[in-house]
């Protein structure tokens, strides 16, 4: 399944969409392929933000290192995503709670403080130049119903440490959020980046550490059977003493491992043309923070650096058996392009120019995956549900410190029981029959926004 190279944009029915994403296109100084076989210490497959930084950390401990990646770096969920940098976990803190407790969802909130922590560290050690404003997000409420969830969530989070506040009606509008999104709890940390340059800027300093990097080489096969390890391409194998699988969403369609621990969703991105000085002096949003909105299937939003609009989620699919989902999908634009009259009402020529997407890993907890197997040869890091730029860049350091053997509090910190998913057709169905009822919460809400606009 090799995309490289691809980014038609096609025009039907009104709307451009791309492949790939507007943040990546093809490395001029592309690796070549594997080809024959070779010996390192360590393989890593999958060459994202995981891959990357799990190749840097352990160069950084003198570990030969083989990375071997289907397309290019960055070609996946690397380089495909939105690009906000939030300290969140779980599907919300509320469930979160609910799930795991008070005590150990404290422990996620620091962990998560660590991960933004991490990214930003990131961008010094490695000289990394990615539009970062750290201008924090803010999860949004726009119908009476968020009203009492998020004041609930901002006096939890409050009390297991974080420093959040709940930001009224009043305080939106003095901050000069876009009208629409009424009320909301405000996390100070983090921002928003461009992630292709990211995860470029971890390319480039991955192939400065001397990571042996192969792109265009997807993986056909790992046997950990025996010492060494050994990893299969088309044309060539590298044996190893540990192995690295960094692949998320695509694992169980591109290696066939995990499918009950992990299935690939599409979610839809776009972008909007760039918006002139007058419309955006009518748009206001002066602190530039990224905005999540509190509905049941989160949509997103946050301002660019060129003067445009970037938005997505809320409208997901799944694929039976856990395949890759088509990504052009005219309905869900259809959907986008009236959402977002709605929510910006102040500019109401607002212009969708660029549609594309990629697929989030989603685990049955909404909990990411950092284990090994039994043999202690095979390790796993992904499952980052919608936060990847945070939980991948620390999990990247948490699989080279088990992989060195070293301990790590937030290894620890993930070790769980899982319920598996189930096998289809009933893994199809119960997500679709989730997938219906957020669809369902939130069309009441909106259908409810509508209606009171209207009167």
């Amino acid at each position: 399944m090799n995309n490289i190279g691809v980014s038609a944009v096609r025009e039907e029915h009104k709307f451009n969409y791309t492949d790939s994403s507007v943040w990546v296109s093809l490395p001029e100084n592309l690796c070549p392929a594997l080809v024959g076989d070779i010996q390192a210490d360590v393989v890593i497959v999958g060459g994202g933000f995981t891959g990357l930084h799990a190749a840097l950390a352990l160069r950084e401990a003198g570990v030969d290192v083989v990375l071997l990646e289907m397309d290019f770096c960055g070609m996946g969920a690397s380089g495909r995503n939105s690009g906000h940098l939030a300290p969140t976990m779980g599907k919300d803190l509320l469930s979160l709670v609910r799930h795991v407790g008070k005590e150990r969802a404290a422990g996620f909130m620091r962990f998560n403080d660590r991960s933004v922590r991490n990214v930003e560290e990131a961008f010094a050690r490695y000289g990394i130049d990615c539009d970062y404003e750290p201008a924090g997000n803010v999860i949004c409420g726009l119908h009476p119903r968020h009203l009492g969830p998020l004041q609930r969530t901002a006096a939890l989070a409050q009390s297991l440490g974080v420093d959040v506040s709940f930001l009224s009606e009043g305080e939106m509008r003095e901050r000069g959020l876009p009208s629409a999104f009424r009320f909301g709890v405000l996390d100070p940390r983090g921002g928003h980046l461009n992630p292709g340059k990211y995860v470029m800027g971890l390319r480039r300093a991955a192939l400065a550490a001397g990571v042996r990097i192969f792109e265009n080489s997807p993986v056909t096969q790992i046997d950990e059977s025996s010492a060494p390890v050994r990893v299969a391409t088309e044309r060539g194998s590298v044996q190893a003493d540990k192995v690295i699988i960094a692949t998320n969403g695509y694992t169980p369609v591109s290696l066939g491992r995990l499918k009950s621990k992990i299935m690939p969703i599409r979610v839809t991105l776009f972008r909007t043309a760039r918006l002139n000085p007058e419309q955006l002096e009518a748009l206001g949003w002066r602190g530039r923070e990224g905005i999540i909105t509190a509905h049941a299937a989160i949509e997103h939003y946050r301002p660019t650096p060129d003067g445009r609009i970037l938005a997505g989620s809320k409208f997901v699919r799944y694929r039976y058996g856990s395949k890759l989902a088509n990504g052009y999908q005219p309905a869900v634009f259809e959907g986008f392009t009236r959402l977002l009259k709605e929510r910006f009402p102040e500019v109401p020529d607002l212009q969708i120019e660029t549609f594309w997407g990629g697929w989030v890993g989603m685990t049955p907890d909404f909990l990411p995956l950092s284990f090994s197997n039994r043999r202690g040869n095979l390790f796993y890091g992904m499952g980052y549900n919608g936060h990847g730029i945070a939980h991948a860049t620390t999990n990247g350091r948490m699989l080279a410190d088990q992989v060195l053997g070293r301990p790590n509090e937030d290894v620890e910190l993930f070790k769980r029981r899982m319920i598996p998913l189930p096998p289809e057709p009933l893994r199809w169905l119960a997500v679709n029959g989730l997938k219906w009822y957020y669809e369902r919460m939130d069309q009441i809400v909106d259908d409810d926004l509508r209606l009171r606009r209207d009167l």
